[in-house]
């Protein structure tokens, strides 16, 4: 289903590859102009900004940036609201992942995926949240996980980040339900991308066998549902988890 997203920007973090770029596709085929931020080679991310502009005719930038740092954020924020001339939408799906058992896992492990994952998205939702207040309008959208519902063993790190996630995107929603501004968050299950397609058949059975639907999703049913809670067909929906999972947590 297609959306109507014209004279919109969206700021997509993490959006060079994987999900995040199906998410920034999505976006950018319903209308919307696209700041990718992505912490990856800068060819990469310039690829990708021009491969939407050249399929979606629309405007798009490239922005490094790591979004656990909470200065180079803000001036990247400031950045990309100078050059598109202000946000309608944020997308935080930039993450990390560093699975061991606790009983491997270092406190290096655990900070770096809390810092990308947890502080990355309140970085970039601190240093909208004035401009989104401003036009009494906005739409912010942060990937949790099903681990962040449910756990799972040799994930802590990741698991407490998107439970994180999910807290904060539940609080901001209350703050800035009055100014008109949404917040919800989508928290994908099993999906195919390059790095579970890197797993055995053996692993890959043993994940669908546990999903309902005896299947795993694609970057596509994330973008699908993100761009519908970043329409005006979710205006009366804030403080969210939709689950992306084929039943997975249910």
């Amino acid at each position: 289903m297609s959306y109507d997203l014209t004279n919109k920007t969206a700021i997509v973090t993490g959006a060079a590859r994987g999900i995040g770029y199906a998410v920034a596709s999505k976006l950018a085929s319903c209308g919307a102009a696209i700041a990718i931020i992505d912490y990856c080679a800068e060819d990469a991310g310039a690829e990708a900004a021009k491969k939407l502009q050249d399929d979606f005719g629309i405007k798009t930038a490239f922005y490094k940036c790591d979004v656990s740092d909470f200065e180079m954020s803000k001036q990247t924020a400031d950045k990309i609201i100078e050059d598109f001339g202000g946000v309608d939408i944020l997308v935080n799906n930039a993450g990390i992942v560093r699975d061991k058992l606790m009983l491997k896992l270092s406190e290096e492990d655990f900070d770096a995926v809390i810092n990308v994952n947890l502080k990355g998205t309140f970085n970039m939702m601190k240093h909208l949240y004035t401009h989104f207040m401003r036009k009494r309008s906005g739409k912010i959208v942060n990937v949790s996980s099903v681990v962040g519902i449910m756990g799972n063993a040799g994930q802590a790190n990741y698991s407490a980040s998107k439970a994180g996630v999910i807290g904060l995107t539940k609080s901001a929603a209350k703050e800035l339900a009055g100014r008109g501004i949404t917040v919800n968050a989508v928290a994908p299950g099993f999906i195919m991308t390059d790095m579970t397609n890197s797993l055995s058949d053996k692993v890959k059975e043993q994940f669908t066998g546990a999903i309902p639907m005896k299947k795993g999703g694609t970057a596509q049913d994330v973008a699908n549902a993100i761009a519908f809670l970043c329409s005006d067909d979710s205006s009366y929906i804030t403080g969210e988890v939709i689950r992306v999972d084929g039943g997975m947590a249910m």
